[in-house]
């Protein structure tokens, strides 16, 4: 395969870099049909304008929609203005393909509904059944994918920590995007950062403002271990003036393998509302609490 034209952002062309931010696009591709279009560019153009300069994106997003939203809206932008991460390993439909033919169709069918190059290609959800296939074919591909610079960096994409430690462990990945599983109410996955951390790989963080906290109603009776000790550190994170949401979104980056964090969002007005919290300091002393530090051990 030729190698293309394209000259790699000033991101990437030293060094492959990740943004401190991103934009998630799952929430863009699950926007219906009929104005789905139209919020997706005016949610990305806000997060362009709020500073935002990283976005992920895959083709089991909307069936193929977040992909072609995505690059409708980042065309009007300058290229070397911004990364853009997508996956290969799971089609349109969610099925399964880790071949290394069906890797490389994969990343060009994508890069067509984008219309744009790609950054950063991952394996998406590889799962244990598919461990032989991806370590024989699919990590190979990306790896060539990588050496032609097709890419700049290659990595995986998964809800299971485990399986993303056992990628860094066997494999020279660039960066991993975990689902879950490393926030302030679930810090479950750090020895796979730890092992991030090890081998210099870049650790991006998603899945961090959940339902628990999003929604503290402490008027409300429950018994939902989540929520008990989403109430308790907003108690103490009040203390400081910060909100529980803002202090979510800042707590990924202080384990110093994450790179980047993902927020999804749906609308102008979501992207604008998540900017905000993020440009708002935490104080350092928020941190050092200590009934915040025994709450997150």
């Amino acid at each position: 395969m030729t190698a293309p034209s394209h000259v790699l952002s000033p991101l990437t062309a030293l060094r492959f870099r990740l943004p401190r931010f991103g934009l998630g696009g799952s929430p863009i591709g699950e926007l219906p049909d009929a104005d789905g279009a139209a919020i997706a560019t005016a949610t990305i153009d806000a997060a362009y304008q709020a500073g935002i300069r990283y976005f992920d994106t895959a083709p089991s997003y909307g069936g193929g929609r977040s992909e072609q939203r995505f690059g409708t809206a980042l065309a009007r932008w300058p290229r070397e203005e911004f990364l853009l991460s997508t996956k290969v390993g799971r089609a349109v439909d969610g099925s399964a393909d880790f071949s290394a033919d069906g890797i490389r169709r994969s990343l060009a069918e994508s890069r067509k509904r984008l219309g744009l190059t790609v950054d950063l290609v991952m394996l998406h959800d590889p799962g244990n059944e598919h461990w032989q296939q991806v370590i024989e074919e699919a990590y190979p591909a990306l790896h060539e994918l990588r050496e032609e610079r097709v890419v700049a960096a290659i990595g995986a994409a998964a809800a299971d920590w485990r399986l993303l430690d056992r990628l860094v462990r066997d494999t020279e990945l660039d960066a991993v995007l975990l689902a879950g599983q490393y926030s302030l109410l679930d810090r479950s996955a750090t020895p796979l950062l730890d092992r991030c951390q090890a081998r210099g790989v870049r650790a991006i963080a998603s899945g961090v403002l959940t339902k628990q906290v999003l929604g503290t109603d402490r008027s409300k009776q429950t018994t939902d271990p989540g929520v008990i000790l989403a109430r308790r550190l907003l108690a103490v994170c009040e203390r400081y003036g910060v909100s529980l949401p803002q202090a979510a979104l800042a707590f990924p980056g202080r384990h110093s393998a994450v790179a980047s964090v993902l927020i999804g969002a749906a609308s102008r007005a979501e992207i604008r509302a998540d900017a905000a919290l993020v440009r708002q300091s935490v104080p350092a002393e928020l941190w050092r609490d200590e009934e915040l530090l025994r709450l997150l051990a």
